[in-house]
């Protein structure tokens, strides 16, 4: 699974079972930034009904990689879903989805007024497939 997590929404992305390719699923939406209570018991939901075994959580970097306040949020809530749910959750930079998004979505003749419609589950499933083109280069 791939989040996108953001002040009021959190994009989701579900791998296909042989973790070869990533689509988008959905935004979660939350009216404040800190209530994340129904977030995770969704986030649980999905989890049961997709049996995810690992998570991929976007970390935005700054360019300069430097860590931001944005990242530091990610990175708590990350503990929050791990401690929820047990899964591991591998943090993914995301540094330049949004605009990737937004030129998937115009290619693909979306109208500029829906784009916030879809940007974050779009972003969500350009993580995770970064993700799963590049897990083994990392190790």
């Amino acid at each position: 699974m791939g989040l996108d997590y953001g002040s009021k929404t959190v994009g989701v992305a579900i791998s296909d079972t042989l973790l070869l390719t990533a689509q988008p699923k959905e935004i979660i939406r939350r009216k404040e930034e800190n209530k994340l209570r129904r977030t995770l018991a969704r986030i649980e939901e999905l989890i049961q009904e997709y049996e995810v075994e690992q998570i991929v959580l976007g970390l935005p970097l700054n360019m300069d990689q430097s860590v931001s306040a944005r990242a530091e949020l990610s990175m708590e809530f990350k503990d929050k879903i791990e401690r929820r749910t047990g899964i591991p959750v591998t943090m993914w930079d995301e540094r330049l989805t949004t605009v990737e998004a937004d030129e998937i979505m115009e290619q693909s003749g979306v109208p500029k007024k829906d784009f916030k419609k879809y940007v974050d589950m779009i972003a969500a499933q350009i993580i995770l497939q970064d993700y799963l083109d590049n897990r083994d280069k990392k190790n």
